[in-house]
């Protein structure tokens, strides 16, 4: 039976850039469908009420243990007390077949006793006990339920606290008095989602290099109207820029076909008519790789639609946030990209490059207006499954 799961990937972990490394497990060993993602900065109510959930005769995890993350929870997700700054968590929804106890498993139980390395709290959780039998250092790395019941008491509790607690988060980053910090877009593309694989994750270990702090989080199926608005500064750059190399293709097989000559002038006239056909038809091939449908391959009613390719849309924050996301990326062809960028390591072609970051802060403004990186798909999610919160 289809069930939605979710994981709570806590502010150690995040701030420990471990968050693709959680990810790749989650997606390549439950094989489920991630169908929503959303920064949170808990207030000290949403806190408190997951906090009193915790602690559940349904929980096969040993009393002792649901007590120590219990108050991990308090004191760990509430806002810091020195700073009053919120602290971040990632929340992630996971839809398919026996979805909560396949997260589960693989998230694992805590144990001073590390079995082995198998599951997520094998490799990044710690819980470190004295000769005495009292916990010295705790650290759970991520929060799962442990059966369908908890799963959707706890996630209809953050659903309802997903608006006023989530989102695109502001001033939870604490910077010194003379630096400043800004924000970056990125979009983990199409090509990293055909099948369960590693690499959205593996791509987000890549820019985590950057030291930047992840402030906002969505799965995005980026709709039709929106790709074309998107990659519209693309359009006339591409009808411009194929002009030569159409031309010259096209005189090509011109003389060769009618055996005659094509002059310079007449080449420079075809490739005034072929390329911006030629543009045209490579934008459409964007759009269409970006939502999964071409303007022309669907009624114009339905461009707004949602589409059938899926993304991930991450906000970057941090000092020079928009460089150093581009400089890990590399350049838009991945055989010009250097060793260790992004393109070299997951690209194939100039389209099919793994991964879109905005080329300035000017430019990143517009493209979230465009994808709407807030926009609380979480809440629709799980409402879509249990009803209206």
């Amino acid at each position: 039976m289809s069930q939605l799961a979710y994981v709570i990937i806590t502010p150690y972990s995040l701030y420990k850039s471990r968050t693709g490394g959680i990810l790749t497990r989650l997606i390549t060993r439950t094989g489920l469908d991630l169908v929503g993602l959303r920064m949170f900065a808990p207030s000290t109510e949403l806190v408190k009420e997951y906090a009193e959930t915790i602690v559940s005769a349904n929980d096969p995890q040993d009393r002792k243990i649901q007590e120590l993350l219990k108050q991990y929870v308090l004191q760990n997700l509430s806002p810091d007390p020195k700073t009053g700054l919120r602290r971040r968590v990632m929340v992630l929804l996971f839809k398919g077949d026996d979805a909560v106890r396949k997260v589960r498993g693989v998230v694992g139980n805590l144990s001073p006793d590390r079995r082995g390395g198998e599951t997520i709290r094998d490799t990044y959780s710690d819980l470190i006990m004295d000769d005495n039998g009292s916990v010295r250092y705790f650290e759970p790395a991520v929060l799962a339920a442990p059966n369908a019941e908890e799963a959707e008491k706890k996630l209809k509790l953050w659903a309802k606290y997903s608006d006023a607690d989530g989102g695109i988060l502001e001033n939870v980053i604490s910077y010194p008095a003379n630096e400043k910090g800004e924000r970056t877009l990125v979009l983990i593309k199409p090509d990293n989602f055909k099948f369960p694989t590693g690499r959205p994750g593996n791509v987000i270990d890549f820019f985590s290099r950057t030291g930047l702090f992840i402030v906002g989080a969505k799965v995005l199926r980026m709709s039709t109207a929106q790709a074309m608005e998107f990659y519209g500064p693309v359009r006339e750059f591409l009808r411009t820029k194929l002009k030569d190399g159409v031309s010259a293709k096209a005189k090509d097989i011109l003389e060769k076909e009618f055996k005659f000559k094509i002059s310079d002038a007449d080449q420079k006239a075809l490739g005034d008519i072929l390329g911006p056909i030629q543009g045209d038809s490579q934008f459409d091939n964007i759009v269409s790789f970006m939502s999964g449908h071409a303007p022309g391959e669907i009624p114009q009613a339905d461009w707004i639609k949602p589409g059938t390719e899926k993304c991930i849309a991450l906000i970057y924050e941090g000092v020079g946030a928009v460089n150093k996301i581009r400089d890990v990326l590399g350049p838009t062809d991945p055989s010009k990209a250097p060793p260790g960028s992004i393109r070299r390591e997951f690209g194939s072609t100039i389209m099919v490059n793994a991964a879109h970051a905005s080329d300035s802060a000017e430019n990143a403004q517009r493209e979230f207006g465009i994808v709407k990186p807030g926009e609380n798909n979480f809440k629709q999610v799980v409402e879509q499954v249990f009803g209206k919160i």
